[in-house]
């Protein structure tokens, strides 16, 4: 199959292979023998990158048999690329709807990966058959119509230079070229989308499976250049991060093969020895077989590296492709990689098409000799080559995947669209040319009399459906309308693949729907037992912790911090923590917020149920005390501690006790209204009565003395005035804070993390600490005057139990005031209920049992003469 190849002797350390040169000398190009032909009416100019040079293989141990030196030029694979040529020119020139009386022809040019050769082939193309004189034809009929060049961007680039100069459609099957000049590109239809699209879908395929720590691999040209810089950091704008960014080994012939040995094998240690599970390869047709040279590095050489199975994703311009000597290497490297492909279908007949491909029946075939061979392992008769002779009765459909497919390839199906791409516009060129025809009366116009570049207009303009029933168009910038075929590489033991289709990029869809998926289709690759492969840079941090970005590190890597006291994080990898709502409380793991529930001081909990019977305990024991004094008002000893000062004392004291169960059970507006300002007030006119009652023992001790003016002070109307006046000043007070800010019921949902407390806010703190202070004044004075009077004659004299009382009261309600600020929730309620209650059970215990006891038990005591005894 091969016309030119070109040698270079290298010597290398310790090692020097000597090449056999066959009848070519060095670097002695041969002419391109190999020409597919096919006249016709309208001819299609077809360059195809046939064969490709791989001689960076001699720094292998072994030198290349002379057997492999055939081997090294030819790639089976691409024969199918003229095939879809030839089927679509013969499918078309059958149909008789599309160009009646019309035949295509086609040419086909080998390019030889050589800029030299493209540049000859355009040429040629340009001038008459069988004489090279470039702009001079004779014969106008082999004129080409439109060049299909590919598959490499390099070949489009060197096509443009020449062709782009007569306006000739060229079809470009393969990834676009970076042009020089827009001039040129102008003349270009691509028959790949538009690239930006493809890179999306592996932006949006990488964030689909969440791998955001992976390798890229590129190739050193022009489009791998412009995928690093314009590229890559749209991929990391997208939180993509990568632990390596590396390049192919130079592919150029060269006599330094030592440092390119060791370009591949450091670049197969660093893909190898990567954390990365997924490798990005952006690359051309030809890609793949420098892939794979490079993962047998290790194994030539004898470098102890460790193959690991990578996801590989593969951009579309690549395909599987191999030399001859790499046959019976092993492909399960590619299993379980994903790459993308022009989207295509089957077109009916073409296998049929292959299978009936034989040597002895297309004599016409320039290269089916050299592929046969080439594919199938055997010779001619007169070749050169020893062998097994070949019989010609081989079968394609035997031969392995890797060596040639019998379904169509994207890249096939793009020269079959480009065919009858051509064709369409002829048509319609005719078709629009015979109605211009009739509408002016105008003589008969022949098709042949119009020129190539008449065919622009008509292919950005219209479309067409093909015989896979595939609708085929070109946008207004010459780009294929179509999107991408996510694939799936399945291999098998006998060096057999498939190609399993498992989604869809459609680049006209929305964002969101760009890509398409199944995951449950995806054959992963054997080292990942068939669960979806993870490529981070570390662990994910799991709900419950936020991530921190390591030090000297790329933004994927980082650590777990647990989140903070009070907040949650719900999803994995999350930056930061989030508070949970009011109403809402973190759970242990940190990972959720659950309901808070709303509790209060109720009766049906112990505490409340407790706190209610000490109410009613200390309400008994009061209303009992009141009855004694009631049942014994005409003794002396109730008499002589004013009775009926001792009376609002008692019933005071009874309504303090009571007051407690105003702060058990559900706040209600009103109840909290009534809490607050019936405390202040109840409790005021309690301690009232027992400053009253101190002062009037201190007065009546005193006005007893010769000459003292304190007898007119001594009257029952003073406990009226001191009582009603602290009354008078404490309602004062609730009214203004009722009147201002009053107490309401309200939620609080952060003084504890599980509970919603349902209590009743104070409305005003500062008249709420008024009301309490108040309280408290009226307390102290009662313990100074109580104190003054502890030394009086002791019978009846209350003073000493009086001084007690007030010291338990005050040291209760001093206690309050740090005991309502640290607890929370239901607790704060239970200490002011337990300070109300301990209060005044003070006050009842250390004044009234005494005189309980003298009455009940001891009534010898309480005689009058028992009274004078004392004052004596």
């Amino acid at each position: 199959m091969v016309a030119f190849l070109t040698l270079v002797l290298v010597l290398l350390p310790q090692r020097v292979c000597k090449l056999p040169l066959r009848k070519w000398s060095v670097c002695e190009p041969l002419p391109i023998d190999h020409q597919y032909y096919q006249p016709g009416d309208f001819v299609i100019g077809s360059i195809i990158a046939q064969n490709y040079l791989f001689l960076n293989l001699i720094a292998f141990e072994k030198c290349p048999s002379p057997e492999l030196i055939d081997d090294l030029v030819v790639m089976t694979q691409l024969y199918q690329h003229i095939m879809a040529l030839v089927f679509a020119v013969g499918e078309l020139n059958e149909n008789l709807q599309i160009l009646p009386n019309i035949t295509l022809g086609f040419n086909i040019y080998n390019s030889l990966l050589s800029a030299v050769w493209i540049h000859h082939a355009s040429l040629e193309l340009l001038s008459t058959r069988g004489g090279f004189i470039p702009n001079y034809k004779c014969d106008i009929q082999n004129y080409p119509e439109a060049i299909i060049g590919g598959p490499n961007s390099e070949l489009h680039r060197h096509m443009a230079t020449i062709l782009s100069i007569y306006k000739t459609p060229q079809f470009i099957y393969g990834s676009a070229p970076v042009m020089d000049h827009q001039m040129e590109a102008a003349f270009f239809h691509h028959l790949f989308p538009n690239g930006a699209h493809q890179y999306r879908g592996i932006l949006h395929l990488l964030l689909h499976f969440r791998w955001i720590w992976i390798g890229v691999i590129y190739v050193d040209d022009d489009l791998g250049e412009k995928f690093i810089q314009d590229v890559l950091p749209m991929f990391s704008q997208s939180g993509i991060c990568f632990e390596f960014v590396e390049r192919f080994p130079s592919e150029s012939f060269s006599n330094n093969i030592a440092e390119q040995v060791d370009d591949g094998l450091g670049l197969c240690n660093i893909v190898m020895g990567s954390t990365a599970n997924v490798v990005v390869i952006h690359g051309e047709i030809q890609t793949t077989i420098i892939l794979r040279v490079m993962l047998e590095f290790p194994a030539f050489e004898d470098v102890p590296i460790k193959r690991k199975s990578k996801v590989w994703i593969m951009t579309a311009q690549m395909e599987l492709m191999s030399l001859p000597f790499q046959r019976g290497w092993d492909i399960h490297f590619i299993h379980g990689a994903l790459s993308f492909a022009i989207h295509s279908k089957q077109v009916t007949g073409f296998s049929t098409f292959l299978r009936n491909r034989k040597p002895a029946l297309d004599k016409g075939d320039g290269f089916i000799r050299a592929f046969w061979e080439q594919a199938f392992g055997c010779v001619f008769p007169n070749s050169k080559v020893n062998g097994e002779n070949c019989t010609g009765e081989e079968k394609l459909e035997t031969l392995p995947g890797a060596v040639f497919e019998m379904s169509m390839t994207s890249h096939s199906y793009s020269i079959y669209n480009a065919v009858c791409s051509v064709a369409h516009a002829l048509h319609a060129i005719q078709s629009s040319k015979f109605k211009h025809r009739e509408m002016t009366n105008e003589k008969r116009w022949n098709l042949k009399n119009h020129q190539p570049w008449q065919l622009h207009d008509f292919l950005r303009s219209f479309s067409f459906n093909n015989s896979a029933g595939e609708k085929v168009s070109f946008d207004q910038d010459g780009n294929l309308v179509a999107g991408f075929d996510i694939i799936n590489w399945v291999t098998f033991p006998n060096q057999s693949f498939r190609r399993v289709k498992v989604g869809r990029i459609e680049p006209r869809a929305s964002e969101d729907i760009l890509l398409s998926v199944d995951d449950d289709a995806i054959v992963w690759p054997s080292r990942f037992n068939q669960a979806q492969p993870l490529s981070l840079c570390n662990e994910n941090c799991h709900p419950g912790y936020r991530r921190t970005k390591k030090e000297d590190k790329p933004f994927c890597c980082y650590d777990c911090l647990p989140c903070a006291e009070g907040k949650v994080s719900n999803e994995k990898d999350t930056d930061h923590c989030f508070q949970c709502p009011e109403d809402h409380y973190p759970n242990k793991e940190k990972d959720l917020c659950i309901p808070k529930y709303i509790v209060y001081m109720s009766y049906g909990e112990p505490l409340g149920m407790s706190l209610a019977i000490f109410v009613l305990i200390f309400s008994f024991a009061t209303a009992v005390v009141l009855g004694i004094f009631i049942k014994h008002k005409d003794t002396p000893i109730v008499k002589a501690n004013n009775r009926n000062l001792t009376y609002t004392l008692l019933i005071s004291l009874l309504l303090c006790f009571l007051c407690a169960l105003l702060f058990i059970g559900k706040p209600e507006k009103v109840s909290c209204l009534l809490q607050q300002t019936a405390f202040g007030i109840i409790f005021s006119v309690a301690v009232s009565c027992i400053l009253a009652k101190t002062m009037i023992v201190v007065l009546a001790f005193m006005a007893t003395k010769p000459g003292s003016k304190m007898k007119k002070w001594v009257r029952k109307s003073l406990a009226c005035y001191v009582v009603f006046t602290c009354f008078l000043l404490q309602a004062i007070l609730c009214t203004v804070w009722l009147a201002s800010s009053p107490p309401f019921p309200s939620l609080d949902m952060n003084s504890l993390n599980a509970e919603m407390v349902l209590k009743c806010n104070e409305g005003s703190t500062l008249m709420f600490y008024c009301v309490l202070g108040f309280l408290g004044f009226l307390a102290l004075v009662s313990f100074c005057v109580a104190f003054l009077a502890r030394k009086l004659p002791d019978t009846f004299n209350e003073a000493k139990f009086i001084t007690f009382s007030m010291l338990i009261f005050c040291s209760v309600w001093l206690s309050f005031v740090p005991a309502y600020l640290s607890t929370k929730g239901k607790y704060t309620v239970a200490a002011e209920i337990f300070s109300i209650l301990a209060s005044s059970a003070g006050l009842l215990v250390c004044i009234f049992p005494p005189k309980c006891y003298t009455i009940v038990v001891r009534p010898d005591l309480n005689r009058r003469e028992q009274l004078r005894r004392t004052f004596k």
